[in-house]
């Protein structure tokens, strides 16, 4: 697949992955739309790379609100037609001390996380089944394999979001529509900036967004990077239960 020509969405534009993604689209002659609650950092974007071949249209944009995503979704389709790529990353990360233990954290972690995905797929499928053509990325987490300590709401909302989409694929094969997970391992942006533990194999994110552009272009079912923690998620993913909640309390405290 090549960008060149296309309407491509990102949600979550203005900070970490969505905005290296979409600066990493500036050389494409293509209609970028980029979204997110922080207008303003969206605008700082589009002056930025005004200079360059892509085309950048910001919308404010909350995708915990339905009735946000049918606007904007009816805003990009009006002016500009079919969207073809949606790359949908925004995503929250809250950590949660056990003895803080508060639903709302929850429900926040899911309305964005996974519920925030699924409403834009909701706008979307309709046309890309019609057409037999569309991607859909999600970005999701190699997080998604195990409860982490103090992180079982996110660890939770991407495991919901990794399972969706992996059933969505097999639906949607015959409809010629694409459904691509992300899975990165730690990417070095405001969420996790505010970690305090030790994050191995940290990676910028302008080398995320290049890595996810490039297995978009491949046509990737499974984005997952970098090579040495995709394998210790796996590892991790193996151990036994018993050894694996010993060895998290013995490294997380809570």
């Amino acid at each position: 697949m090549n960008f060149n020509e296309k309407n491509i969405l990102i949600t979550g534009a203005s900070t970490g992955i969505g905005r290296a993604i979409a600066v990493a689209l500036k050389d494409f002659n293509c209609n970028v739309f980029l979204t997110a609650r922080r207008k303003s950092l969206l605008d700082r974007i589009i002056e930025e790379n005004q200079n360059y071949s892509a085309n950048y249209y910001s919308f404010e944009h909350d995708v915990a609100a339905k009735q946000s995503v049918q606007e904007v979704f009816n805003s990009i389709t009006k002016l500009h037609g079919n969207i073809d790529v949606a790359i949908l990353n925004a995503a929250i990360g809250n950590k949660v001390a056990v003895k803080k233990f508060n639903s709302v954290h929850a429900e926040q972690t899911f309305q964005i996380n996974f519920l925030g995905i699924v409403y834009w797929i909701e706008k979307l499928l309709p046309s890309f089944i019609e057409r037999k053509n569309g991607v859909i990325v999600g970005v999701s987490s190699l997080a998604d394999n195990r409860g982490y300590s103090r992180s079982g709401f996110y660890s939770a909302s991407k495991a919901a979001l990794s399972n969706f989409l992996e059933g969505l694929r097999i639906d949607t094969h015959n409809y010629g529509v694409k459904i691509i997970t992300v899975k990165p391992g730690f990417v070095k942006t405001p969420m996790t900036d505010k970690n305090n533990f030790a994050m191995p194999f940290m990676m910028d994110s302008d080398r995320a967004a290049k890595i996810i552009l490039k297995g978009i272009e491949k046509e990737k079912a499974l984005i997952a990077f970098p090579l040495r923690t995709v394998i210790g998620s796996k590892i991790i993913g193996l151990l036994p239960n018993r050894l694996y909640e010993y060895l998290a309390r013995k490294f997380f405290k809570s």
